[in-house]
């Protein structure tokens, strides 16, 4: 991994490319390091290390897309599906793309050892998904790629778990696409600071 990026630069650095190649600044040995070290390092709830990630590069990639506009296609109707097409087109032309799942088996054991919490591990699993999405998207792009994050799921959970035997129990929360950048992101509209930050017992 090449990049020096101060980690706040990169969070506001990130932003959501949907105009994506098939160009890679890093190679797939690099990318797989950055998700092996996103697992080991990304916090989770009680320490339930419940993400499972599965990276799905090149022709692999081409496949799940072409996986979901094959079960896309009987939904929509017809005279919307030239629109469907072009926009999971638009994710295939990328180079990869990141599944992220949770495996719910650490969760329901955390249920049955902290019954006073077990109503709250469902989210917290949730956050743990997020957490890893958003660790993930900030170092590609601090590497150079463009990344979008897309929610197919669950149309295509079960032809993709079975495809690439993934246990049918784990649940499909999120899909990180990224290539290199074709085209520019869109303007990014800033609510303001004050209404969503509130500091209080600062020292000056």
């Amino acid at each position: 991994m090449a990049s020096q990026k101060p980690f706040l630069q990169a969070v506001k650095e990130r932003r959501t490319y949907y105009q994506l190649n098939k160009e890679a600044p890093i190679s797939d040995a690099a990318i797989t390091d950055i998700v092996k070290q996103a697992v080991t390092h990304v916090p989770s709830s009680f320490n339930s290390q419940s993400a499972r990630l599965v990276v799905l590069l090149n022709k692999e990639h081409d496949t799940f897309w072409d996986m979901v506009l094959e079960v896309l296609k009987p939904m929509v109707p017809a005279e919307q599906f030239p629109q469907t097409e072009q926009r999971v087109g638009g994710f295939r032309k990328a180079y990869g793309t990141i599944l992220f799942f949770e495996d719910p088996a650490p969760v329901e054991a955390l249920r049955k050892a902290f019954p006073i919490y077990a109503h709250h591990f469902g989210d917290w699993s949730e956050h743990t998904s997020a957490m890893h999405q958003f660790a993930l998207w900030v170092a590609l792009e601090a590497e150079g790629f463009g990344a979008n994050l897309q929610h197919y799921n669950p149309l295509v959970d079960q032809k993709a778990q079975e495809h690439w035997g993934v246990p049918l129990e784990w649940k499909l929360r999120a899909q990180l696409v990224f290539g290199g950048r074709a085209g520019e992101p869109g303007e990014k509209e800033v609510k303001p600071l004050e209404e969503r930050v509130f500091v209080h017992g600062a020292k000056e």
